[in-house]
């Protein structure tokens, strides 16, 4: 299971996709600790989730520890999987009223930083880490 994981090509192109990915959701997640009126439980209540304290901190821990995995590329497709999840839900709590209210292409325009993180997000859950992740280091050396 775990060399299913690790399992990725050397492309280097990735590397491109996990520093965006990885550096936004790492950035995003800090913010939600050092602003949380307006980054993190403030934000969240305000769009109606409920227990916004402790969904804040949950959301921000687990974009802060799976954006810092998948900047090293380790364990990559399985930090991905919150990521994406996290995305679908902002998705849906935020993005419908725009829609709603304000029309198909105010919703293109604000989403498009969200549809880039669940895009490099699923992308690097098929590809995994490859080139110089952790991943492939430790696939090479466990196949």
């Amino acid at each position: 299971m775990l060399q299913k994981i690790l399992q990725t090509e050397p492309a280097q192109t990735n590397i491109l996709i996990r520093l965006m990915v990885g550096a936004v959701f790492l950035s995003e997640g800090i913010q939600k600790f050092l602003f949380p009126a307006i980054r993190g439980a403030g934000r969240f209540e305000k769009i109606g989730l409920p227990a916004p304290e402790f969904l804040g901190n949950l959301v921000g821990g687990f974009e802060i520890l799976c954006g810092a995995l998948i900047l090293v590329g380790l364990l990559t497709r399985l930090a991905s999987l919150p990521l994406i999840i996290i995305m679908l839900v902002a998705f849906t709590t935020t993005k419908a009223e725009v829609l709603e209210n304000q029309g198909f292409w105010e919703l293109l325009h604000g989403s498009r930083t969200d549809w880039s993180m669940l895009l490099g997000s699923i992308f690097l859950l098929i590809k995994g880490g490859g080139y110089a992740s952790v991943d492939i280091k430790l696939y090479q050396t466990n196949s």
